[in-house]
């Protein structure tokens, strides 16, 4: 069943892409027909100008901070995975919990409850250090840096619980589970790329 799921959602990744690439490579055609009409507002991708903008943009493009949220949402959720905690809490798996896998929380929660602890004195306290110039959780640098806290805390919480409950042996045993997300979910930044390529190359031909 679940590994019907998996590749039932793989093939709607799959689509998905082919369907952002399509649409790239019918945007580039569209352009060109535009900027040959001499449409105002219009930049063509197959010019002079749209060559050098797409080379020498990409990295650019693809390296946004989305880029890096996904690849650590990932990682933690990964973790989560790998190390049994995610499964610990569905009503069917928390009532056949071992004394082992109870003290495993027990220990994860005290985990989470320190760092919890930790980012409320950086950002809570007068003259917080995470707070921005004026004193505010928004914008600040707590703001810009939330999605990778909440990841961080995600695999705290893990990796504590895989070590104490047995799950997670070794350095290696925690890598795996680390990096276990990010392989599984490596469809996703794919179709990340497309939709990326694709968004940016809408803002360069219309002047968004």
């Amino acid at each position: 069943m679940k590994n019907s799921v998996i590749r039932h959602t793989r093939n709607r990744l799959a689509l998905l892409a082919f369907g952002l690439m399509v649409g790239e490579v019918l945007l580039i055609i569209l352009s060109w027909l535009l900027s040959a009409t001499r449409m105002e507002g219009v930049r063509s991708l197959l010019s002079s100008e749209g060559i050098r903008w797409f080379f020498g943009s990409f990295e650019s493009m693809i390296g946004s901070p989305l880029l890096v949220w996904i690849i650590l949402l990932l990682s933690a959720l990964g973790c989560m995975q790998k190390s049994g905690v995610a499964q610990c809490f569905t009503f069917s798996h928390f009532r056949l919990l071992t004394f082992r896998d109870r003290l495993a929380i027990r220990v994860a929660l005290v985990f989470l409850i320190i760092y919890l602890v930790i980012l409320a004195l950086l950002t809570l306290t007068p003259h917080a250090i995470l707070l921005s110039a004026t004193g505010h959780l928004f914008p600040s640098a707590f703001s810009r840096s939330l999605i990778p806290a909440i990841a961080f805390g995600l695999c705290l919480v893990s990796v504590t619980f895989g070590l104490v409950s047995g799950r997670l042996h070794s350095l290696t045993d925690i890598f795996d589970a680390l990096s276990s997300g990010v392989a599984h979910g490596a469809p996703i930044i794919i179709v990340y790329l497309f939709a990326i390529q694709l968004y940016a190359s809408l803002r360069f031909v219309f002047y968004l």
